[in-house]
C-alpha cells in the first residue's frame, strides 16, 4: 500500500488506538507503505512504554523500508508519531531535494573544464630534437629536462652544505682535544708541592710472632 488506506481498513486502525483496559497493546499508526506501529507497557519499567513495528506480509524482511520520521518515534527521539500529513510534506520535500540536486549536476557539467581547453589556449610544450647512434632521432621535452638540471643543482648543493658542515664539525672537535690538552698541561694537581712529609711513607710489612706459650 502506496497510499492512504480504505475506509473499512481506516476503521479497523481506529478501533485499534483506543485505549481499551483489557488490551496489552494499541495501535499508534501507520506509514505509507501499510506498516503498523504499536505501543504496550513494559514489563520492567511501567513508566516507559515499548513501541514496535509490524510490517505486512506480503512485504519481504528485505525490502521493509521504515520511514525516517517514524524511526525517530521508534527510538524515543520523536515524542508524537508522524501523521499522514506529515509524511506527504517528507516525500514532497526528498522530491524537491532530488529536482535540485539534479539542477546542481547540470549546472557543474555547463561549467568549461580545463582538460577540454583548446589547443591554441593551452600552453605550449617544447620539444628538443637530439641525435642518438642507436635509436635515431630522440626527441626530449624541454620542460622535463629543466627539472632535471634543476634537482641535480639542488643535489649538488645539498653535497656541498653537508661537507661544509663536517668540516666545520671536525674543526670543532680538533679545536676541542687542543683545549682539553691544554688544560691538562695547567692542572692544579700537577703544580702541588712535592714536599709533603705523607707523600713517600709506605706501611712497614707485618710478620706474625709465634704462640704464646701457656704458664
Amino acid at each position: 500500500m502506496t497510499g492512504s488506506p480504505g475506509l473499512v481498513r481506516r476503521l479497523w486502525f481506529q478501533w485499534r488506538t483506543m485505549k481499551l483496559p483489557w488490551r496489552k497493546r494499541w495501535l499508534v499508526g501507520y506509514d505509507l507503505q501499510g506498516n503498523t506501529y504499536w505501543e504496550f507497557k513494559d514489563n520492567l519499567n511501567s513508566n516507559r512504554f515499548r513501541r514496535i513495528v509490524e510490517y505486512t506480509r506480503s512485504t519481504h524482511y528485505g525490502d521493509v523500508n521504515v520511514p525516517p520520521q517514524w524511526m525517530q518515534w521508534l527510538r524515543h527521539t520523536r515524542f508524537e508519531p508522524p501523521t499522514i500529513a506529515d509524511q506527504h510534506a517528507e516525500i514532497q520535500r526528498q522530491e524537491r531535494m532530488k529536482i535540485l540536486a539534479a539542477q546542481a549536476d547540470a549546472r557543474w557539467a555547463a561549467k568549461p573544464s580545463a582538460l577540454d581547453a583548446a589547443p591554441e589556449t593551452q600552453q605550449p610544450v617544447q620539444m628538443l630534437q637530439s641525435q642518438d647512434a642507436a635509436s635515431g632521432i630522440r626527441q626530449m621535452n624541454v620542460g622535463q629536462e629543466r627539472r632535471d638540471m634543476e634537482a641535480e643543482a639542488a643535489r649538488e648543493e645539498a653535497q656541498q652544505e653537508r661537507k661544509r658542515v663536517e668540516e666545520e664539525e671536525r674543526e670543532r672537535q680538533i679545536k676541542s682535544r687542543k683545549k682539553m690538552k691544554g688544560e691538562a698541561k695547567d692542572s692544579p694537581w700537577k703544580q702541588a708541592p712535592k714536599n709533603n712529609p705523607g707523600e713517600e711513607w709506605q706501611p712497614a710489612p707485618w710478620s706474625p710472632s709465634g704462640p704464646a706459650r701457656r704458664k
